[in-house]
């Protein structure tokens, strides 16, 4: 290669010798940081530390950690910020069964976010780019919440969004549209640090750096001109009303064995129920038109066991309601099945929901022996069936929309019963395998964005917190504590009208997960070309 000698000459590189690249520049390191940063504010920003104007930094983040990278460079940033956001925010999947479950779960989840980093890193260069990272954003989370087994949407940005300028969307184009407007806005904060930096060096960078940094704010301010047409949405507003009680009876104690004193369960339950009906006499509470006790309130079979229904049918004749009661029952072969059955004072179990998703490795184990290898708490699971028909009970005059647990997490779930006719939505839970942790506040977000998605009051039923009433606006009317007994009683209307979320369903989230993925085979299709002329 050409050598620079002391008297400033060049001599000439002999024909035979090839000039040798540059080597190239290992920038990972600060890229690296950068990931993990974004990582953290994302996990700040989530129930917990409440902190959701942060979710906007972590995909700001990522955007200006793979700029100009590979794809290899891309996975392994995105993987950083996977690994930084998930790890502490699932913690709680293993306050009691170790940490091996819960390392898998995020390594696991954290590798989508690695998928997502090195599609960024592809459309990086493309004109737009801030566009198609935000779409790609929901597309990463579309194939997250169902892929594999059913997916896990834990973690979506719009679940980070209960409170803030971007919730309201969720009423136009659901919790996908929540998480693209995050998304949007830190993509374009992140193309305003970009053109910053160029302008330093290029004439009239400093306005597009300037109409970038803009357009960042009018997502937010979207948002909450958006907000208009929802604000003051009452529990009362919209319907027929129908006077609900909800119950959260507590249990003996925090953790797996939390219902190893089943009747004890049981009994908290129907003596807060009668503790209700006694307020009623004493003209203390109102009477309520239906009771909602939460999944896991009644563990003993009713169906099999005299005592335990007769303890059911005693606290419904008490408060003279129906009670939506959750119950693990026995089901054909060696299965069991987690149900919500009405409860009538006078006839007895009536209708019935069976839970349709299953938590894998929770609530069953698929690949019994392949998950046995590693760890042999897969057989402390007793598999449960999964429930084929959509939860819309009549409940006192009430058509509840019944989703259990998890299931509140899944768009396509929660939007079932809604299409079938709910009049309000009612997530039944049971958080007590989660102890203090922020579990119950994390699901309790979700509750929220689907009051917003679909103009419905949800009432969250837990058996040791958090159980809440949260009004059509997401506005949380009524909370309990964990671990503490509670009861709630509340006006509710059942509402028949449909957002625009409603109407258009998955839409918003498919038309954005084809832009992304559009962007990409863009972007590569160019390079591939080109490879396939070398290899010619």
């Amino acid at each position: 290669m050409p050598a620079v000698v002391a008297t400033g000459t060049v001599e000439s590189a002999t024909p035979s010798t090839p000039a040798e690249p540059p080597a190239p520049r290992r920038r990972w390191p600060w890229r690296t940081v950068l990931a993990a940063a974004g990582g953290l504010a994302l996990y700040l920003a989530f129930p917990g530390h409440d902190l959701s104007v942060l979710a906007v930094l972590g995909p700001a983040a990522l955007a200006l950690a793979v700029r100009g990278e590979r794809v290899r460079g891309g996975v392994w940033l995105g993987l950083v910020l996977g690994l930084v956001f998930l790890l502490p925010l699932l913690s709680w999947t293993g306050i009691y069964v170790g940490s091996f479950p819960w390392l898998v779960l995020a390594v696991v989840e954290a590798l989508y976010f690695a998928v997502l980093g090195g599609a960024l890193a592809v459309t990086s260069r493309l004109p737009g780019w801030p566009l198609w990272s935000a779409a790609l954003w929901v597309g990463a989370e579309a194939l997250r919440g169902r892929w594999p087994l059913g997916g896990f949407p834990w973690g979506r940005l719009g679940f980070s969004q209960a409170d803030g300028p971007f919730t309201s969307l969720a009423a136009y184009g659901g919790v996908p549209l929540v998480s693209f407007a995050v998304a949007l806005t830190g993509t374009l904060l992140a193309a305003g640090v970009v053109g910053l930096h160029r302008a330093r060096r290029k004439r009239g960078g400093r306005r597009a750096a300037a109409l970038t940094l803009v357009g960042a704010l009018a997502v937010p301010l979207v948002g909450l001109l958006a907000e208009l047409p929802l604000a003051g949405s009452s529990l009362t507003e919209g319907g027929p009303t129908r006077t609900v009680a909800v119950i959260q009876g507590n249990v003996p104690r925090a953790g797996l064995d939390f219902n190893a004193q089943r009747r004890a369960v049981l009994d908290n339950h129907a003596e807060q129920t009668r503790e209700l009906a006694a307020a009623v006499a004493r003209g203390d509470a109102a009477q309520p038109d239906l009771v909602i006790w939460p999944e896991n309130s009644s563990d003993i079979d009713p169906y099999i066991n005299a005592d335990a229904a007769r303890v059911i049918t005693r606290a419904a004749v008490a408060i003279d309601a129906p009670i939506l009661v959750g119950a693990v029952v026995q089901a054909p072969g060696d299965f069991v099945a987690n149900t919500a059955i009405v409860w009538d004072p006078v006839t007895g179990p009536g209708d019935t929901y069976v839970k349709r998703h299953p938590v894998p490795l929770a609530e069953y184990v698929p690949a019994r022996p392949f998950f046995r290898f590693f760890s042999p708490l897969v057989d402390r699971v007793t598999d449960f069936v999964h429930g084929t028909e959509v939860g819309v009970l009549d409940v006192g005059g009430a058509r509840v929309g019944d989703v259990i647990c998890f299931e509140v997490a899944y768009d396509g779930l929660v939007a079932d019963v809604v299409d079938a006719g709910a009049g309000m939505i009612v997530v039944q839970t049971n958080n007590a395998t989660f102890g203090y942790t922020d579990e119950s506040a994390q699901q309790l977000a979700m509750s929220r964005l689907r009051a917003v998605e679909y103009g419905r009051t949800v009432v969250v039923a837990a058996t040791s917190g958090i159980s809440a009433v949260v009004a059509p606006d997401g506005s949380l009317v009524q909370r309990s504590e964990l671990f503490t007994a509670d009861t709630f009683v509340e006006e509710i209307a059942q509402r028949d009208s449909s957002t625009v979320a409603e109407r258009l369903g998955a839409a918003p989230e498919w038309v954005l997960t084809a832009l992304g993925v559009g962007a990409v085979l863009a972007a590569a299709s160019p390079a591939l070309a080109r490879r396939r002329a070398v290899g010619r």
